[in-house]
């Protein structure tokens, strides 16, 4: 009987602490750009955003309050802003994207508020842990 319980409370701890671990590997932020990227200038303005990225891949971009004109911004926004959804933090800093023809200003001022937020996302568990096994195994090596 003894045994019995002790198993039990064994499986509710080890459920715990599957759970927290979840609850901590499942990390979204959202990054906002009209801080950091006030000097970026589009055709008419600033044009900043809200970038979600959720456990190191970017979830959704979403253009705020901004003075562009609403066809050169919804003609840049579908061009570019997909290009990023989808992506790890890390691919996104590298990418090159396509900017929308006859909407240059305000699709490089899109760009450039991503890549300036997404310099502000801050590295993922998993990324961390990744690299502390890169420098264990560097050690061994030496």
């Amino acid at each position: 009987m003894l045994l019995v319980a002790g198993t039990a409370s064994l499986d509710a701890r080890t459920k715990k602490s599957a759970k927290s671990r979840k609850a901590t590997a499942n990390t979204t932020q959202v990054i906002y750009t009209g801080d950091i990227a006030k000097k970026v200038i589009g055709y008419n303005g600033t044009t900043p955003l809200n970038i979600k990225v959720k456990n190191g891949v970017i979830e959704d971009i979403e253009v705020l309050q901004n003075q562009e004109s609403p066809g050169y911004l919804k003609r840049a926004t579908q061009k570019v802003l997909p290009q990023y959804i989808g992506k790890t933090v890390a691919e996104a800093k590298k990418l090159k994207p396509d900017i929308a023809t006859g909407a240059t200003y305000t699709s490089e001022a899109l760009i450039k508020n991503i890549q300036m937020g997404l310099d502000q996302a801050k590295s993922t568990p998993s990324s961390k842990k990744k690299a502390a096994t890169t420098k264990k195994a560097a050690k061994k090596r030496r």
